[in-house]
């Protein structure tokens, strides 16, 4: 049974809450952050699932007065990764061969295609070892983490400020340099699809943006079959919809290999750290030839989670960012 956690401030305190309904939480005890939490059920052999409930009262927040929080962080945010999956969907290789076509030449097949297709017929290893390797990027770190609620900013070098509806693992290592999965959050893997379009090598220029993550952490596993809405408003008007679709049912990957080919770096096993690690997509409003503008808001919602993530879209301000001799 899956147990839904959010990180909450109230009342100029922190801490941690397990979701009763919509609106309502427990109050977790002894504990201000889920990385606590995690930690020491770790040293005292628990799971997160057994070490919310001997935590757990009966005192209830009603989450309309409190400030949700991202669904983790770290005491040092730079010891929080970002990265990410794409081409892991059923579906994600149409959106990205669009904008690569151009460069597929007379090969006829863009590298996007090919390294879906690899990961179509050997993502999900029938043997449960290691398959087909998937695409991998980074993100950044804990600082680029966005609450729900709070503004999605994007630089003012940025051509594009698109949102990428899906789901992140979250995942602590542990003493032994062991990753153990703390659970699961709504995201937007806000991207520059322009930037991407314009030559594939640039994807990790595109990629460097903030993320949104949706407050509610959704413990055990990810149900096979998680179906949810995007969703862009301007002026308070409905701009954009459409559904999409996530789970393993409707991958290429299944999340054990995804895991696999992030963790089997030494770099990504040290112990204390954490990690969001964003599954994929195969929905954005880039393929409908949808622009945003700033004071956009998205909206993400999926059926495997109470909470929805919603951030109004914000232009950064111009920074220097030439180096200067010392």
């Amino acid at each position: 049974m899956s147990l839904r956690l959010v990180q909450i401030e109230i009342a100029a305190e922190r801490c941690v809450a397990a979701l009763a309904d919509e609106g309502h939480a427990h109050r977790l005890d002894g504990v201000a952050s889920v990385y606590e939490l995690a930690t020491q059920a770790i040293a005292a052999g628990l799971t997160l699932q057994e070490a919310v409930r001997r935590r757990r009262t009966d005192q209830r927040i009603a989450l309309a007065s409190a400030r949700l929080l991202p669904p983790i962080d770290h005491p040092d945010s730079a010891h929080l990764y970002l990265t990410g999956t794409g081409l892991t969907h059923l579906g994600s290789a149409e959106s990205r061969d669009k904008m690569h076509a151009l460069a597929a030449g007379e090969a006829g097949q863009t590298d996007s295609m090919r390294i879906f297709r690899e990961g179509l017929e050997g993502g999900k290893p029938a043997s449960g070892g290691p398959g087909a390797q998937p695409e991998w990027f980074y993100k950044g770190d804990g600082s680029s983490v966005v609450a729900s609620g709070a503004p999605l900013e994007s630089p003012a070098f940025a051509l594009d400020a698109g949102e990428e509806p899906e789901i992140a693992g979250i995942y602590l290592i542990d003493p032994e340099g062991v990753p153990r999965r703390l659970g699961f959050c709504l995201a937007n893997e806000f991207s520059d699809h322009v930037t991407e379009r314009h030559n594939y090598l640039w994807l990790a220029h595109s990629k460097l943006r903030p993320v949104a993550l949706g407050a509610e952490l959704l413990t055990g596993e990810l149900p096979a079959d998680v179906r949810g809405t995007s969703r862009i408003y301007r002026g308070g008007r409905l701009l954009w919809e459409k559904p999409f679709l996530t789970g393993e049912a409707n991958m290429s990957h299944s999340i054990a290999n995804l895991e696999h080919h992030h963790f089997k770096y030494a770099a990504f096993r040290r112990p204390g750290d954490v990690h969001v690690h964003f599954l994929g997509t195969a929905t954005l409003s880039f393929s409908d030839q949808v622009r945003t503008e700033p004071g956009d808001v998205f909206d993400i919602r999926a059926d495997a989670f109470m909470l929805p993530l919603c951030n109004p879209l914000r232009r950064g301000v111009a920074l220097g960012a030439a180096a200067r001799p010392l």
